[in-house]
């Protein structure tokens, strides 16, 4: 399979800068994965494509303000008047200990080893080493909670089509995040509110949570022409053992299993073909995979060529994904990360 096999012409105006309000009043695209035929509707409504014995499967990971902005520290032996303070942006991408991260610098040419970086609120790093492609791993020196420090002085870590500002940290994440650690959105769960999720209960549809801390490699584009050479990032996932049971009896009552976003799917498919609870993924789903545990999935509308509209191509069929995605485009749906859904069932 070629890269372009998933390509599609997305006018820009159609990428969302902003999150709708309130968060289930976005649109709704609801596909037969049989036939592809397709329904539009509203994402307060999806609970009418759903049915009693049915399982919600969410990612409860939680987006921290990744990107910090400090100062470059002098060196001791520069002169008075030289080594001007240089700005210094980081991204957190990786915890590897309590105080030590794999981090995206800028400008790199100004960190080498043994660099020093200055943040408000007493926060440093020390620029430990420089890893393949370039990231730093930097130790972080400070006094109190880091991810209280980081909820202050940081920024959200928003894909790089969003050019605006958001004004409200709170709509990069879902409502029942729980275990801090992304650096990007699991995007399809920002459109439940709690009281949608109360009405799915009530009807009978049953809720569970993994864990998989989104990395920025989630945006790293394809860059081979055959996607089969194409080197997928590595993310941590975790599955608990109450959603390993609730999944379980899901199928035994021939109940369908759902997953709530393209982590959760792949953090569900991992899961199912190693065996293991808990462990790290690279797991690359694109046609001709056999999905092991899901029998629904809800998610927004990815870039083009993209590893994840590959997935979504995997569940559905790349010839009625791509028409359902001519189909949005002509309909005006909204696009990515802050963008409309789909639910494939």
């Amino acid at each position: 399979m070629l890269k372009s096999d998933f390509y599609y012409d997305l006018p820009q105006e159609l990428i969302a800068q902003t999150p709708v309000e309130p968060r289930d009043s976005s649109r709704l695209m609801k596909i037969d994965r049989e036939t592809g035929e397709v329904f539009h509707d509203r994402f307060y409504n999806i609970c009418n494509y759903l049915r009693a014995g049915d399982l919600l499967v969410m990612n409860d990971s939680r987006v921290f303000p990744a990107r910090i902005y400090g100062t470059k520290r002098k060196a001791a032996s520069a002169p008075k008047n030289s080594d001007r303070l240089v700005p210094v942006e980081f991204l957190l991408l990786k915890r590897i200990s309590l105080t030590e991260w794999e981090t995206l610098v800028r400008p790199g040419k100004r960190l080498k080893k043994g660099a020093i970086v200055d943040f408000p609120e007493g926060l440093s790093a020390e620029i430990l080493d420089i890893v393949e492609g370039g990231n730093r791993i930097v130790k972080f020196t400070f006094e109190g909670d880091f991810f209280d420090i980081l909820d202050r002085i940081g920024q959200m870590p928003l894909p790089p089509y969003i050019t605006e500002k958001l004004l409200n940290n709170d709509r990069y994440n879902t409502v029942y995040c729980r275990e801090t650690g992304s650096a990007a959105a699991p995007t399809a769960g920002l459109h439940f509110t709690k009281e949608l999720l109360e009405k799915a209960n009530s009807l009978g549809i049953d809720t569970a949570y993994v864990t998989l801390h989104v990395g920025l490699g989630t945006f790293r584009p394809v860059k081979e022409d055959n996607i089969l050479d194409h080197k997928m990032h590595t993310e941590h996932y975790s599955v608990p053992p109450e959603t390993a049971e609730k999944i379980r009896a899901c199928k035994a009552r021939g109940g369908r299993v759902i997953a709530v976003g393209t982590t959760s799917c792949r953090t569900l498919e991992s899961a199912a073909q190693t065996g293991k609870a808990t462990d790290d993924t690279s797991i690359f789903i694109y046609p001709g995979y056999e999905f092991k545990c899901i029998d629904g999935l809800i998610t927004n509308f990815h870039l083009p060529e993209s590893t994840l509209i590959m997935l979504v191509s995997a569940f559905l069929g790349r010839e009625k994904t791509l028409s359902a995605y001519r189909t949005a485009i002509e309909e005006r749906y909204r696009f990515f990360s802050f963008g409309d859904a789909m639910i494939i069932l």
